[in-house]
C-alpha cells in the first residue's frame, strides 16, 4: 500500500484534491478532522492539552502563534494521530491510500511514514480568498521546497484544470 501524503499550505486546496481523490475511490486521512475526534474520544487527552499548552482547550488556538506551546501540543497529539492512520490503513485494502495535512511533512514524528509527497500550491491572494485565517497562520506554516515533492498541483486555475492535474498525478507516481 502506498501512503501519500498531500500538503500544502492553508488554503492551498488540499481539501479539494482530497474531496476528488475520495470521488474516486481512494480512501482519505483528513488529518484535520480525525485529529478533532481524537480530542473527544482519547480519555484525558483535553486536560493533559491544557496541561502542557498552560491554557484551557478552548484557547488551543493559542499554538499558531506560540512555537513552543504547538511543539507541546505536537508532541502529545502527533503519536495518537499516526496510531489512528495506521488504524485507517490498516482498515483499507485499497493500493494507495492519502493523507491530508498542511504540517505533517518536516515533522520529525512523520519521518518515514510516507512513500509519496504531493504539494498543492496556489498564490498568497488566491489562498487568503478561499481561506481568511490564511495570513493570520502563515507564520506558524513553512511551505515545503518545490524539489522535496514528488509531484506539485498547481492550483491557480479552475477546478476542471485542478481535476485533471490530479489524473495526471496518478498516473505519473504510478498508483
Amino acid at each position: 500500500m502506498n501512503k501519500i501524503l498531500v500538503t500544502g499550505l492553508i488554503g492551498s486546496g488540499k481539501s479539494e484534491v482530497c474531496a476528488y481523490l475520495a470521488r474516486l475511490g481512494y480512501p482519505v486521512y483528513d488529518s484535520d478532522s480525525r485529529t478533532k475526534a481524537l480530542y473527544s474520544s482519547v480519555p484525558g487527552l483535553k486536560a493533559r492539552i491544557e496541561q502542557a499548552i498552560g491554557c484551557p482547550f478552548e484557547e488551543i488556538g493559542v499554538i499558531f502563534s506560540d512555537p513552543l506551546k504547538r511543539e507541546a501540543l505536537e508532541a502529545l497529539v502527533y503519536p495518537l494521530v499516526l496510531e489512528d492512520f495506521r488504524g485507517f490503513c490498516a482498515e483499507s485494502s485499497a493500493e494507495a491510500v492519502f493523507f491530508e495535512s498542511a504540517v505533517a511533512f518536516g515533522k520529525p514524528q512523520f519521518k518515514g511514514v510516507f512513500d509519496k509527497v504531493v504539494l498543492v500550491r496556489a498564490p498568497f491572494e488566491t489562498r487568503l480568498g478561499r481561506n481568511p485565517k490564511t495570513a493570520e497562520r502563515a507564520a506558524s506554516q513553512e511551505e515545503m521546497r518545490l524539489e522535496e515533492a514528488d509531484y506539485v498541483i498547481e492550483n491557480n486555475s479552475g477546478l476542471q484544470e485542478l481535476h485533471d492535474q490530479i489524473d495526471r498525478m496518478i498516473k505519473t507516481i504510478k498508483i
